[in-house]
């Protein structure tokens, strides 16, 4: 098995990985067309990422390549398409960073409120101006709005609850019982989330329908002067929005993410949104943690040695959630060699494409029921000629109605 890594990881992880059988190349300069030869010329089974991008001539350029791993919760930077369309696993680490990122935004939070950054940077400057940042508002009573109630949402809104601030939540599959549990207000919708909050925090998953969902709307239900926080993706925001919100309404905003940010680790950046004095940034470092780094280390090798078993791919998100099947075909049979062979021989001369297929054994290890679903119905005549083999005891054909 040989596995390519081009980003950094835990530094036990390239061990750990030899450990279950695997040759590893790590490489982390290997980016854009560089990543695209270097996946030709090692031709890896199990590809691990973490920030680099992979394309659709990544994932052609790897004749054998099986599973990609996104060391990391989203897998936005992953062309999923492609992938799936060459049968390659894609699976991330989710959860593993959630501390790590909700210590961050809490930190994004206190600065807004208390400028901690301009503080320090005055005091190197020379200048002492206790009569201007000794101004703010506390957090203690305030309310704070989490826009995303995932596990990273919901580790914010336990540190917030211990600054004794107020919450309010909404989730795309966030319940009253969700809400109840966590001690939080959940609101209908995002617009009413963040209409009463002295501070909103974003945790949205980048997906088809949160692209760009934090837009005018959502600005013009917050406060003037509120607290704006992303510690998410920077797609999720209309950042033009933002931006001219963060003019006309004096949002003061703590953010990690940024449009278009530079592919390399070092690099120049500007955007309009860096050069307000009450927008406060940091580098894509939500997960930067040694703790969130472990985390992630130990999910890659928990997955590569679930590949490595043939066993079912953890975290995997470009499996099918419904197939094409609209039969199913059910077939109790002896446990002999040849035996599903000789069913699948006949769905293929009858053109019927398999679309999932479930062999369950009984005890003892003399039987066995396959439950095979597929795209068209099997007619009588090719179920008989299944049920001509005496190591079939039965079989039929049901047609899917969910």
């Amino acid at each position: 098995m040989r596995i390519l890594i081009v980003d950094k990881l835990a530094p036990f992880v390239s061990g750990r990985l030899q450990d279950l059988g695997a040759t590893v190349t790590v490489d982390t300069s290997a980016k854009d067309a560089a990543l695209t030869a270097k996946i030709a010329e090692l031709d890896p089974e199990v590809l691990i990422v973490r920030s680099t991008k992979v394309t659709a001539a990544d994932v052609a350029a790897g004749k054998h390549l099986a599973l990609i791993i996104r060391a990391g919760a989203g897998v936005n930077t992953i062309d999923l398409p492609a992938a799936s369309g060459k049968g390659v696993y894609v699976t991330n680490c989710p959860g593993k960073n959630a501390v790590a990122v909700a210590e961050l935004a809490i930190g994004h939070l206190i600065n807004c409120d208390r400028r901690i950054s301009d503080n320090v940077a005055a005091l190197r400057a020379g200048k002492w101006d206790k009569k201007t940042f000794g101004v703010a508002r506390g957090l203690r009573g305030r309310t704070l709005a989490i826009i995303g109630a995932g596990q990273i949402g919901r580790e914010v809104a336990i540190r917030a609850k211990a600054l004794g601030m107020n919450l309010v939540a909404w989730g795309r599959t966030f319940s009253d019982a969700d809400a109840a549990a966590l001690g939080v207000t959940d609101a209908a919708t995002i617009e009413a989330a963040v209409a009463g909050a002295d501070a909103v925090s974003v945790h949205l998953a980048l997906v088809k329908e949160t692209r760009g969902r934090i837009g005018e709307g959502v600005f013009a239900a917050m406060k003037p002067g509120a607290t704006f926080i992303n510690t998410a993706r920077a797609e999720v925001v209309d950042n033009d929005a933002l931006l001219a919100a963060v003019r006309e309404k004096k949002l003061r905003v703590g953010t990690d993410v940024f449009p278009e940010e530079p592919t390399a680790a070092q690099a120049t950046y500007s955007h309009p949104l860096v050069a307000e004095p009450t927008v406060y940034g940091t580098h894509h470092i939500g997960a930067s943690t040694d703790e969130a780094e472990e985390a992630v280390g130990e999910e890659c090798v928990r997955i590569v040695g679930a590949y490595r078993d043939g066993a079912q791919i953890p975290n995997c998100v470009n499996l099918a959630v419904r197939t094409h099947a609209d039969h199913q075909l059910v077939v109790r049979h002896a446990d002999r060699v040849g035996v599903l062979a000789h069913v699948l021989g006949i769905l293929r001369e009858e053109n019927i494409n398999v679309q999932d297929m479930q062999n369950i054994i009984f005890s003892g290890g003399g039987a066995a029921c396959a439950r095979i679903a597929v795209k068209g119905a099997v007619s009588a005549e090719a179920l008989s000629r299944i049920q001509s083999d005496p190591n079939i005891y039965a079989a039929s054909c049901v047609a899917i109605t969910e």
